[in-house]
């Protein structure tokens, strides 16, 4: 039997299976060698983190989102539409003025879509596409082109719209003055949680008499005279207020039994101001409290301010029917004497020498016994200027038309405040201020050197004998001004809430209120009943 012969196919065939395996082989490798390249670049590139990809898509959703430049843009089919929305708002009441309702309806319709298709591509951050604005630019501009031939033409429409906007310029007015009006009575009103506070303390006043005995006692204190001591004044009738002011005065103070405070009060005041200053502790500090109505010098032959305030002409005049008085003007603190009682403080306290003037406002978060040390240079009052802003100075305050003012006063002299104020009591005595100060009362009897207030007349009384202090002893604005800059507060000796917007009032600027509010002693029963609630 033969033997087959020898295939020599069949080794050719698996020389070129390994071939095929070595070639698949190698690309596999060459696969992984790439995913691990690729993978380690990835995580190379991945350096920043998540929330940078989520800020970058949040800023290009923004940049979608504004549909302002996209209105501002002169090609954009949506500045065309608010455009035509703009001009069918006047025709829609030209024709309401001419009596042509089913016009204005449909223009009033057609401008309800456009706002929708506004509303719309702000909502999806995607400009308006001409599919979505062509119908509405068509219809827009045939009711235009119908209410022109309606004779609604430019010249019509110039005079109507001068007819309205005098008229929404006079709307807006009337509401300024209104709004004006009712910030100030908000400003004005006694709040009723320290009306509630005063009578409380009044009643304690009255119904325990250890305490007028103890009042009685110290009212002969040496230490009321004393000039080694540091001796403050504040003149109010707001027991709160003053509270806040002397509490945080001795809670900064270094050495808080040197203090001594001399507060000044009317005789509705008195009782609850006594009572709750005998009633609480203020670290070791002297605290004398006086009632104004006790002053028989202060009186109308002696002090012309007396003999205005009295006066019915003046009274009139500011609180009357006259519509030439700003509303600001009709502050009933601008005719308390208590607020013209700075002017008299070295016949008040004539022991004294040097004292520093405090408003009620005000809220001290350094010590001031420093203030004592200060060298004045011969001058009466150390005070901070305000003429950093033009506002601030006298043409500002006082009527330099009249000549008795522009012939002895510069009119770009600096302004100055009142409300932290360190006055030397020696060197006012003998520049004779409050003698100054009653010349220029008498002289604006009339009214016309200046309308109210004690800053004018004291920018005159202490013309040429004022100090400059550095700005950080005194900072104000804190009730009108909603900008100041968190830094000036923080280094402030003295911030100053002078304005309407009283830290105890509900209309108090939110972010400064709790500058005021740590000074309040909360576990006192009556602040806890009349005022937390």
């Amino acid at each position: 039997m033969r033997r087959r012969a020898t295939d020599y196919r069949r080794p050719v065939r698996r020389r070129f299976s390994h071939w095929i395996c070595a070639l698949f082989g190698l690309f596999v490798v060459a696969v992984l060698v790439l995913f691990v390249v690729h993978h380690n670049h990835n995580e190379d590139r991945v350096e920043h983190p998540v929330h940078e990809d989520d800020s970058r898509m949040e800023r290009v959703v923004h940049e979608k989102l504004n549909l302002t430049e996209e209105i501002l843009s002169a090609t954009s089919l949506s500045r065309q539409l608010a455009e035509q929305m703009t001009l069918a708002k006047a025709y829609v009441v030209i024709a309401k003025e001419h009596n042509n309702f089913h016009l204005a309806w449909e223009l009033s319709s057609m401008i309800r879509s456009c706002q929708l298709l506004l509303s719309k591509a702000a909502m999806r951050g995607k400009p308006i596409t001409l599919e979505e604005a062509e119908s509405i630019i068509s219809r827009l501009s045939s009711l235009i082109y119908k209410a022109e031939d309606a004779h609604y033409d430019i010249a019509t429409t110039i005079v109507t719209m001068k007819s309205h906007i005098q008229a929404l310029e006079e709307r807006a007015n009337a509401a300024t003055v209104q709004s004006t009006v009712f910030g100030q009575l908000v400003a004005e009103a006694f709040p009723k949680s320290l009306h509630c506070l005063i009578l409380k303390l009044s009643a304690d006043w009255l119904k325990r008499p250890p305490l007028q005995d103890i009042a009685n006692e110290r009212r002969n204190s040496p230490r009321l005279v004393d000039n080694n001591l540091y001796h403050f004044c504040i003149f109010s009738d707001n027991v709160l207020a003053t509270s806040v002011v002397v509490n945080s005065t001795i809670s900064n103070a270094d050495h808080s039994k040197q203090i001594v405070f001399h507060i000044i009060t009317n005789g509705v005041s008195y009782g609850a101001m006594q009572a709750w200053f005998l009633s609480n502790d203020f670290k070791g500090a002297t605290i004398e409290v006086q009632n104004i109505e006790e002053f028989s010098w202060l009186n109308v032959s002696y002090a012309p301010i007396v003999k205005q305030l009295l006066d019915v002409g003046s009274r009139t005049y500011y609180f009357g029917e006259n519509p030439n008085i700003e509303p600001k003007l009709r502050n009933p603190k601008y005719i308390s004497l208590l607020n013209h009682l700075r002017f008299y403080i070295p016949e008040i306290y004539p022991q004294l020498e040097k004292i520093v003037f405090l408003d009620d406002d005000v809220v001290v978060q350094k010590d001031l016994t420093p203030l004592f040390s200060l060298d004045l240079h011969g001058n009466v009052n150390g005070a901070v200027e305000t003429c950093l802003e033009a506002y601030h100075r006298y043409y500002k305050y006082l009527n330099f038309s009249n000549p008795i003012i522009s012939s002895k006063f510069d009119p770009q002299a600096c302004g100055w405040a009142f409300g932290m104020n360190v006055f030397d009591l020696i060197a006012w005595r003998k520049a004779n201020v409050t003698a100054r100060y009653h010349y220029w009362q008498e002289q604006n009897f009339d009214k016309t050197l200046w309308k109210l207030g004690t800053l004018p007349v004291g920018l005159l009384a202490f013309y040429g004998l004022t100090e400059p202090l550095d700005r950080r002893w005194h900072v104000l604005g804190l009730g009108y001004d909603l900008n100041i800059d968190n830094r000036l507060i923080e280094s402030a000796a003295v911030i100053h809430f002078n304005g309407n917007m009283k830290p105890w009032l509900k209309l108090a600027i939110g972010r400064y209120k709790p500058l005021w509010e740590r000074y309040i002693n909360l576990s006192h029963p009556y602040l806890h009943e009349c005022v937390t609630s």
